[in-house]
């Protein structure tokens, strides 16, 4: 995927799957096309290098898994400071492992698995469900209390 709009809407109304180093959003498009994946990596993984590595990793790792997930799905794959040392750490093979076990929950729901709702659909953040409210977090919130910050006036030029 490259398109900002792809993105949105598989942020705002996909399932969301959380481990400690990624965060898989899926959401199912209306043809019956092969997985499309979108990544995003941001300047906490890492420099550019460390960035495009993890990149490269969880393209190849995302070839390999994205059968099991159904057809015509749109997913887009966060990256976490973490993803950086286990891909330093394992390679290929520690982030086909951690994006694995995403897939295999995301695949498990659209089958009808315990975890969550029919038809993918997500309500507001804590509203019912199965599914832990940790894994309905916006991304950039891992763990910390949500910071107001004060709106800048011309008074503090």
């Amino acid at each position: 995927m490259s398109r900002s709009a792809d993105f949105d809407r598989v942020f705002r109304r996909g399932r969301s799957h959380a481990g400690r180093e990624l965060v898989l959003y899926v959401f199912p498009r209306r043809d019956d096309g092969a997985p499309r994946l979108g990544l995003s990596v941001s300047r906490r993984v890492g420099g550019a290098v460390e960035r495009n590595r993890v990149k490269r990793l969880l393209r190849e790792a995302f070839a390999l898994e994205s059968m099991r997930l159904p057809a015509g799905s749109d997913a887009v794959v966060v990256a976490r400071q973490d993803a950086k040392g286990l891909a330093e750490r394992e390679g290929l093979h520690g982030i086909r492992r951690a994006l694995g076990e995403l897939v295999s929950r995301a695949a498990g729901e659209e089958r009808g698995g315990p975890a969550g709702r029919a038809g993918g659909e997500r309500g507001p953040a804590g509203a019912g469900g199965d599914a832990p409210t940790a894994d309905r977090r916006p991304v950039g919130t891992e763990g910390g209390p949500a910071v107001s910050r004060p709106q800048r006036t011309d008074d503090d030029a």
